[in-house]
């Protein structure tokens, strides 16, 4: 009886620094920077499943794509979601990333899955430039004709 009033006693107490913390704003701001280890969670299982033998290497594919998507919204979250207009190819290079997964780890190594992994992996990185030249693309120009110009200074300066 003395152990069923201390268990209640705990629980209370711990459900009264729930609540606190809830008002406080503390689970909320917690909450806003860990939601996306529920997705980073399952593309990890998906991984452990394979790598332990339980499922076949086609689990490797989402389990790539929930990773890597993971890491994008951790990354938003941290750094803000204005980011994501940079990071948007991200979700297109999570695909060719469960792909090639699918086709490094897989006993057959199937050729369709290598091809639409590069496929998208090119999509992906022409997208991440174009996003990066229409951002940045000037402060991109202005250092590669810098560094052009260096060169060519550089280069006749070299005694033969």
């Amino acid at each position: 009886m003395r152990t069923n009033r201390f268990s209640l006693g705990v629980v209370i107490i711990l459900f009264g620094i729930f609540i606190l913390l809830g008002k406080l704003g503390v689970i909320n701001f917690i909450w806003s920077i860990i939601w996306p280890i529920f997705i980073l969670i399952p593309g990890l299982l998906f991984h452990m499943f394979y790598f332990t033998r339980v499922m076949p290497a086609g689990v490797l594919i989402p389990g790539g794509i929930l990773v890597t998507i993971s890491l994008l919204f951790f990354y938003c979250t941290i750094f803000g979601w204005d980011s994501m207009k940079y990071l948007w190819p991200g979700f297109i290079l999570a695909v060719a990333i469960g792909l090639y997964e699918y086709y490094l780890f897989s006993d057959d190594q199937p050729q369709g899955a290598l091809i639409a992994a590069i496929i998208l992996g090119i999509i992906a990185i022409v997208f991440f430039g174009m996003t990066l030249m229409a951002t940045n693309g000037i402060y991109i120009i202005a250092i590669a004709l810098i560094l052009i110009g260096l060169y060519m200074i550089l280069r006749r300066l070299k005694p033969y």
